[in-house]
């Protein structure tokens, strides 16, 4: 009993080392805590919050858009069919939706023809379509930098491995193995920004092309509304 937990207990120990061994391996001195080495990790660490930040800022936005009110619809029809232009753009200005702002343009080009109106109303809608993608291409870029700069890292920590090799003449495959570990961090710091980034703007995307399926659908709803009278 007693021998089995000195057992444990060396083990533990045995964990506790590797641990601050690997610690000191990253961070320690001829480790990846070098100057080009810390540098990169720092450049990997600012993408990885600025992806973090535009996919979590894009996703609200882009849901609070595509988030299309039904009955918004029907209070506007209501208020067009009885006449009451004045009160369905009030009601267009105090709801804050690229669909009201569209909407409202409409009802501002009431008595022109219906292509006019519907030009303008695709002009807003193509200015609310540029809105919702705002940043998309940044997350993009990321997506595509970040694992090239964890390589860069990777390859730079190699040569600079390979030259303290040259230096100090004798080096076991211990340091070597350990110094290759090291390396490779920087690749897998860079492809689990990537890999994120990359997911996170395909998810944006199909998010964006919902919105708008949304706001056309809205759209001919409205320019159907407006011809009724015709009808």
């Amino acid at each position: 009993m007693l021998d089995n937990f000195i057992f444990l207990f060396q083990a533990a120990d045995d964990v506790s080392e590797k641990s601050q061994s690997l610690f000191d391996i990253i961070w320690g001195e001829g480790g990846i805590g070098g100057i080009l080495g810390m540098t990169v990790l720092a450049v990997l660490f600012v993408l990885a919050i600025i992806a973090i930040y535009i996919f979590v800022e894009r996703l609200l936005t882009i849901q609070k858009a595509a988030n299309v009110d039904e009955g918004f619809m029907n209070n506007i029809r209501a208020n067009v069919a009885a006449g009451n232009i004045a009160g369905a753009k009030a009601l267009c200005q105090n709801t804050d939706s690229p669909v009201a702002r569209m909407v409202e343009k409409g009802l501002m080009r009431i008595g022109k023809p219906l292509r006019d109106i519907d030009a303008a109303i695709e002009n807003v809608g193509n200015l609310e379509i540029f809105k919702l993608e705002k940043n998309l291409s940044r997350l993009a870029s990321i997506a595509g930098a970040a694992p090239m700069i964890g390589f860069f890292g990777t390859v730079t920590g190699m040569i600079l491995a390979f030259y303290k090799m040259s230096e100090a003449g004798n080096v076991g495959p211990k340091e070597l193995a350990s110094g290759i570990y090291v390396a490779l961090i920087t690749t897998a710091v860079g492809l689990a920004i990537g890999i994120f980034a990359f997911i996170g703007y395909n998810l944006l995307v199909a998010n964006v092309e919902k919105a708008i399926f949304k706001m056309e659908r809205s759209t001919v709803e409205f320019m159907d509304l407006l011809q009724e009278p015709a009808a």
